[in-house]
């Protein structure tokens, strides 16, 4: 069956919903906890792992290359396991990062502020006007996360396949409604198909990881389209010097068969000041 992915308000009811959906169906809950139980895996640390989940950039150059590496390292671990089938991948921008991904099933779960501000201080026992910072806190973080990296607006519904409102539809109804949905033909015909668009986004998540970890050279204007272990580069860089550089890395990657440039060399020179 298609890969579900889960947008998710806090104080929605988006994890209970999320997981008896995977026991029903049998698929396997991709959520902030399994992603940390991997992270080691992949080379990450549990504070690492902290600083880049669904964080947007902390806009200091050095501690955001080493947050950039770390979120590819995040996105990684969520495209292997949907490789692997029959999963759902719950927040962390993962209808955004299946985008060319046709057999996706994109959920998206709300409710009104207020009554999500009265669930969450329920649930974890707190004065209300502090669970009403933490509720919006959240709110702007996320839909932060999702500005900055996939550049749309996290509540945008023409996102999403399915969106459910929590204030008027019962937890019952609302995982039946994505059980019944994810079996849809237009989801599983696509199956063969979207496992080779999976394999080349793999493969392009760890050129973008070799890429930004290398800090002698600027990448940030270069990208990367793969397509059958073919990569096409684009954008620009600041020199020969560096082009050779990230070719170099490039190819060095396992997997890569051929590489194509479509990019051009601008070189920058600082400008003196008018004193």
């Amino acid at each position: 069956m298609a890969i579900i992915t889960i947008s998710r308000e806090m104080g929605s009811g988006g994890i209970p919903i999320a997981h008896e959906v995977a026991e029903r169906l049998g698929y396997t809950l991709i959520d902030g906890d399994a992603l940390r139980n991997a992270a080691s895996d992949y080379g990450l640390s549990d504070e690492a792992f902290e600083l880049a989940d669904e964080k947007p950039p902390a806009f200091v150059d050095e501690l955001d290359q080493k947050l950039a590496v770390d979120l590819h390292q995040i996105e990684l671990i969520i495209l292997e396991k949907a490789l692997a089938g029959n999963v759902i991948i719950y927040g962390r921008g993962g209808q955004d990062l299946l985008a060319k991904v046709s057999n996706v099933f994109r959920v998206r779960i709300i409710a009104p502020f207020e009554e999500r501000v009265e669930r969450w201080a329920e649930r974890e026992w707190l004065d209300p006007d502090y669970a009403r910072i933490l509720v919006r806190r959240s709110d702007q973080q996320r839909a932060g996360f999702i500005k900055y990296y996939f550049d749309r607006d996290w509540a945008d519904p023409l996102h999403y396949d399915l969106v459910i409102n929590t204030s008027k539809l019962s937890h019952e109804m609302a995982v039946k409604l994505i059980c019944d949905g994810v079996q849809d033909s237009n989801l599983v015909e696509r199956k063969g198909e979207s496992k080779k668009i999976l394999r080349d986004l793999i493969l392009q998540k760890k050129i973008e990881i070799a890429l930004t970890g290398e800090k002698k050279i600027d990448t940030l204007h270069l990208h990367n389209e793969v397509r059958d272990g073919m990569v096409t580069l684009s954008g620009h860089m600041h020199s020969q010097d560096d082009l050779k550089q990230a070719l170099k890395i490039i190819k060095g990657v396992d997997g890569v068969r051929e590489v194509v440039e479509d990019l051009k060399v601008i070189a920058y020179h600082n400008i003196p000041s008018d004193h």
